[in-house]
């Protein structure tokens, strides 16, 4: 079976094959930007005390993570939403891997700052079969130091693909969260945390396992 990060560069390399250069060379000059800004650098990282939370699932239930966890550790993953090939490609390779989180009693959820309407989608269409969470404004990627701005130049580059994330996320201010991951252990104790300022890069799915599995066996 191909890595999630094979399968997530054949995705880049379709669309180098597909899109004009000039095109392209936007979302290099934003992903080399936010780099540049240390945000890596600034994440919630391993040891610091996850900040608790309350958020809508797809359905509008309120869902809280001291509920979560007093049943068992939490994989979180923070995502940019479902118009975003990488991100729906790596929830599909969650969700393949959560039978396996729930028979070790782990629970997992995944967040962005969409409508619940959009997480109802990408659930209905991709299969998803734990908890899609709006993080309205990216609040909550605030917290965890996720939180960025999409730039200028960037915004006219998404609405000419019809990438509306205002529309998408039912707000104005056209921010998204790093794709991240985090295991947070009962304690609320943050056990992995890992995010990338390149969006097509991700963690290996397993590399995360190792480390919630660490925390099943203490």
């Amino acid at each position: 079976m191909a890595s999630i990060q094979d399968q997530l560069d054949q995705i880049t390399a379709s669309t180098r094959e597909l899109v004009p250069a000039e095109r392209l060379e936007v979302g290099e000059r934003a992903v080399m930007e936010i780099f540049a800004s240390g945000i890596e650098e600034r994440i919630l990282p391993v040891d610091a005390t996850a900040p608790d939370f309350e958020l809508r699932d797809s359905t509008g239930r309120m869902v809280k993570s001291a509920d979560m966890l007093a049943l068992g550790p939490l994989v979180v993953k923070f995502f940019r939403g479902r118009w975003c090939p990488y991100c729906t490609t790596e929830l599909e390779a969650w969700r393949d891997l959560y039978g396996r989180i729930r028979e070790r009693g782990a629970l997992m959820v995944a967040i962005s700052p969409q409508t619940e309407r959009q997480s109802d989608f990408l659930c209905i269409q991709h299969g998803i079969p734990f908890p899609l969470l709006r993080d309205h404004g990216c609040e909550l990627a605030e917290k965890f130091s996720l939180m960025y701005a999409v730039p200028e130049y960037q915004r006219d580059y998404y609405l000419s693909m019809l990438v509306n994330i205002p529309f998408i996320n039912g707000e104005p201010s056209w921010r998204l969260p790093l794709p991240a991951t985090y295991v947070i252990g009962r304690d609320k104790k943050i056990l992995y945390a890992e995010a990338h300022a390149d969006f097509r890069v991700r963690p290996e799915p397993e590399d995360v396992m190792k480390a919630l599995f660490a925390a099943l066996t203490h």
